[in-house]
């Protein structure tokens, strides 16, 4: 990533932009003060709200939902609507900024086609209990929620995860409850998280619609060459989520896919351990921790670019170097499409490769007198890289995102100095295990969590 591609892409924020999550920090004061109880001011958010989206297909059904929000009628149609046009202002801001990200590196992306393929039906019962449940949320209002209130969602969750097909809602669902429980009651914070819960709400809502919106698949051959690893951790669930190169076998054009891997968890496994709740895909974590190509043989891949991970067509291949990988591929590899309920600034994560910058004390990368901020916290703790190792960098793969208002670079892998020593850490290189002696010393003081749960699930099932 040149020096001036970076200062297009920050120079300046893509018109329409503030005023747009100016509508949608309105509602989100709403929704936090509970429906039931809209005042003057949430009156107005709500106003806005309809005004913003009153020329899309959206505005008819909005103007109504409002009306009836009005009189004290708070449907689940209604609640529909308001996160239907939620979603489609920060679809248009996702849409903006990442308009102008393609431009300034010079990326294409494809456009994203409805699939024509039906849609397995999933049981509405758990979806309409799933509606009943985020109603009653949006009523109450964040400082209304309380022990009761989170708790009516045990029976539903445990209803989600029995099946399957509906185990997006269900994880989602699970974190929004724990995040509830754990800072119930929510009318003694200090701070509520406005922002982050109205996203999961709102998402939680379109999502409990059909319990789908994945589009269409088709089947793919080719090499992949990994680019870097992004393990994202919750109190209740891990995902590992490889962002790579796609080489198809039919000498398609090349292509930039992920690859996402989950387990559930609970708060006691941390750090390295995690790893080993992905166990069951042990040649992925080989291909992580070995730095190797994959072989794929009709895999699944997502119109969104999610390649649908089956150990069964995969082959790890030789020894790659990702940032070889990034410096050949990324400048001619294409965007997949993005998924409609994916279309938000927070979800923006592009690949990019950064060098020849100079780290600074204040958390930037300097790269021909632009700067760019450096998410240092999202650092995983199950893998080596280290903000120390950062700082001491001269390149970088990471994930280019937006947030807060500005572009962020999250690091995946760097290229350091050490005692003058070249060292190369990658978040993947702990797939297998901690490799740092220190690391593997602390685990072995401390324990295995996994085994020990895993010991004690074995004797409760034998009871």
């Amino acid at each position: 990533m040149q020096g001036v591609q970076l200062a297009e892409l920050l120079a300046q924020t893509p018109p329409g932009v503030a005023e747009t999550l100016e509508v949608v920090t309105g509602f989100d004061a709403a929704l936090a003060n509970g429906l039931a109880r809209l005042g003057p001011r949430h009156t107005e958010a709500l106003d806005a709200l309809v005004g913003a989206v009153g020329a899309s297909p959206l505005g008819e059904a909005l103007a109504e939902a409002s009306g009836k929000l009005a009189t004290g009628s708070i449907g689940v149609t209604e609640l529909s609507a308001l996160a239907g046009a939620r979603a489609a202002l920060l679809g248009a801001v996702h849409d903006a900024l990442v308009a102008r990200l393609d431009g300034a590196l010079g990326r294409s992306r494809s456009a994203w086609e409805e699939s024509s393929a039906d849609r397995e039906p999933v049981p509405s019962n758990l979806l309409a209990g799933s509606r009943s449940w985020l109603q009653e949320l949006a009523i109450a209002g964040w400082r209304g929620v309380d022990d009761a209130l989170v708790s009516a969602a045990d029976q539903v969750l445990e209803a989600l995860w029995a099946e399957p097909r509906l185990r997006r809602l269900a994880v989602l669902l699970d974190g929004l409850a724990a995040e509830l429980r754990a800072s119930s009651p929510v009318a003694t914070m200090e701070q509520v998280p406005e922002r982050r819960w109205a996203d999961l709400w709102t998402r939680a809502v379109l999502l409990a619609q059909s319990g789908s919106w994945t589009g269409g698949a088709a089947t793919v051959s080719g090499r992949l060459l990994p680019l870097g690893v992004d393990v994202q951790e919750h109190g209740t669930a891990v995902q590992a989520q490889l962002h790579a190169v796609l080489e198809p076998k039919d000498g398609g054009p090349v292509r930039l896919v992920r690859v996402s891997v989950a387990a559930a968890k609970v708060d006691s496994i941390l750090g390295p351990a995690v790893w080993k709740l992905l166990s069951e895909y042990p040649k992925l974590l080989a291909v992580l921790a070995k730095r190797r190509a994959i072989e794929v043989t009709d895999m699944a891949l997502t119109e969104a670019g999610d390649l649908l991970w089956d150990e069964e067509r995969a082959q790890p291949g030789e020894q790659t170097d990702p940032f070889a990988t990034a410096r050949v591929r990324l400048s001619d590899a294409a965007a997949p499409a993005v998924a409609p309920l994916d279309r938000h600034p927070v979800r923006i994560a592009e690949p990019v490769l950064v060098e020849g910058y100079r780290a600074k004390r204040d958390g930037t990368f300097d790269l021909n007198g632009e700067a760019i901020a450096v998410d240092l916290d999202r650092l995983p703790p199950s893998g080596p890289l280290t903000p120390q190792l950062v700082n001491a960098s001269t390149a970088c793969i990471g994930l280019l995102r937006w947030d807060a208002g500005r572009w962020t670079l999250q690091p995946l892998a760097v290229q350091s100095t050490v005692k003058k020593e070249p060292v190369e850490a990658h978040n993947g290189d702990w797939a297998l295990g901690p490799t740092d002696p220190k690391v593997v010393k602390a685990q072995a003081r401390s324990g295995d969590a996994v085994a020990v749960l895993t010991e004690r699930a074995g004797r409760l099932l034998r009871k």
